[in-house]
């Protein structure tokens, strides 16, 4: 028709992204006496859970060793989290008890807005965050 202005089709705005979550657990390449392989498997698919989400997630597996701290601290200052995800491995081994201490004061201290959750297996982080952040409109 004569007059009318055919415009461009518009793009669909792109999803905000959604909160930023840390994972924090051990390395498992660094722990004597594990399945290491099924500790990675286990990883990947949890982070392939967040993919599938609109949450972005972010890992930061340490040794236990005199670096394990400072790590810690490095990913925590990299990024603004949401959420820290405290993994298994360092909370119920009982001879971890004042590094799993220590891993709570830094988050609390270098990431003093986020929420604080634990999951139960490599696989669950997700399901441990979307405990604890606010659930968003949809």
């Amino acid at each position: 028709m004569p007059g009318r202005v055919r415009l461009p089709a518009v793009e669909a705005p792109r999803a905000i992204p959604g909160p930023r979550v840390l994972i924090v657990g051990l390395d498992p390449d660094a722990v004597p006496g594990v399945d290491a392989g099924a500790i990675w498997a286990g990883l990947e698919y949890g982070l392939a859970r967040f993919e599938d989400s609109d949450l972005i997630a972010d890992k930061c597996l340490v040794p236990l060793d005199a670096t394990a701290e400072s790590r810690i601290v490095e990913a925590l200052a990299d990024q603004q989290y949401d959420c820290v995800v405290v993994g298994g491995g360092i909370r119920t081994r009982e001879p971890l008890l004042e590094f799993f201490e220590a891993v709570i004061n830094l988050i609390r201290l270098h990431a003093p807005g986020a929420a604080i959750a634990f999951n139960t297996s490599p696989g669950n982080s997700l399901d441990a965050a979307l405990r604890v952040l606010p659930r968003r409109p949809e």
